[in-house]
Formats: C-alpha cells, structure tokens, sequence
C-alpha cells in the first residue's frame, strides 16, 4: 500500500483481473475527495468503482448490489456523489437498524457488538472470496451471482422467509 492523495492506494490482481483498491484515510463524509484524486491519477471513471458501506436499511449480513442511485442518507455516499457522480456499483452491507433514529449515530459509529463479532469473520471471507466475480467483464461484473454466491457460502441453503422475501421484492422495487 502506498499513501495517494489522503488515501492507501495498491495495485494488484483479484481472480486474473488488475484492480486499484482504495482505502480513503479521510472521514467517512469526506470519502469522496480522495477517490476523486486517485480517479484522476490512474484516469478512470466513476463506471470502474465499486464501492463498499454499510447499510442500515438491510439486515446483519444482507448483501445488495446496485448501480447508481441516492445516498439513502449516507453521508460518505453522498461525498462521492458530489465528487465522482452516481454512476458506480454500490456494494451495500447490511448492518440492520438500530430501531430508532435517535440511535443511529451511535450504531454506526460504534464498534461491532461481541454477538456480531461471531459472525463477521466469515462473511467477510466471503465476501472476498467470491470478489473475483466483481472485476470480469472488464469491471462490469456478475453482481447477481456474487450477491448469491456470498449469500450461499454464509448461509447455506438455509431457506428465505416469507418477511425476507417481501423485503427483497421491496428493495428491488417489484412491488
């Protein structure tokens, strides 16, 4: 990792397929700055990113995989919307609502619980190991099979409730 622009920037290959990885050293609602600078550097586009955040709006362990879109009122969504556009993937990790709006500040903020912390080892394994599936087709991706294949090797066959597959139609907007 090398320090760019108020960000760790490195170079490397993920399944065959070169990726510039970006870790942001600024603020989370500063976020956009940085990737604007590295976008500049390496001469690419808004098109090449994907981004990952957390998500309130879905369950502990959810993943959702969309292009373009709001910010949902995350302010690090919102500083890269200002600086590089909408049009990246947005990889959303759900980390489910604290209940009440009063307390998201403090949900966000804070470190993950002891009962998270059991699970997410092994969703960010999986989320890594199937991460190859993100960078083919020149970047464009298989985002629905990434988004299943994570979902299979962290929860199995397990299968969806009747309440999940109602969210589901809802966050798709098939409703």
């Amino acid at each position: 990792w090398k320090e760019r622009a108020n960000a760790m920037v490195t170079e490397c290959r993920i399944g065959g397929d070169k990726v510039v990885l970006v870790k942001p050293q600024s603020f989370m609602n500063k976020s956009g700055q940085p990737l604007r600078h590295v976008l500049d550097f390496w001469k690419l586009k808004a098109e090449a990113v994907t981004v990952f955040y957390d998500e309130l709006d879905l369950q502990p362990s959810k993943v959702r995989i969309k292009r373009g879109g709001g910010s949902g009122g995350h302010n690090g969504i919102k500083s890269l919307d200002a600086h590089i556009g909408q049009n990246y993937r947005r990889v959303r990790i759900g980390i489910g609502h604290p209940g009440h709006k009063d307390l998201v500040l403090s949900h966000v903020l804070k470190d993950f619980s002891k009962a998270d912390r059991d699970w997410l080892p092994d969703f960010l394994d999986a989320l890594a190991e199937h991460a190859p599936l993100l960078a083919v087709n020149d970047g464009l991706g298989e985002d629905a099979t990434y988004q299943n294949r994570v979902h299979l090797t962290f929860h199995g066959d397990e299968s969806v409730s009747e309440d999940n597959k109602q969210t589901d139609k809802t966050e798709k907007g098939t409703e």
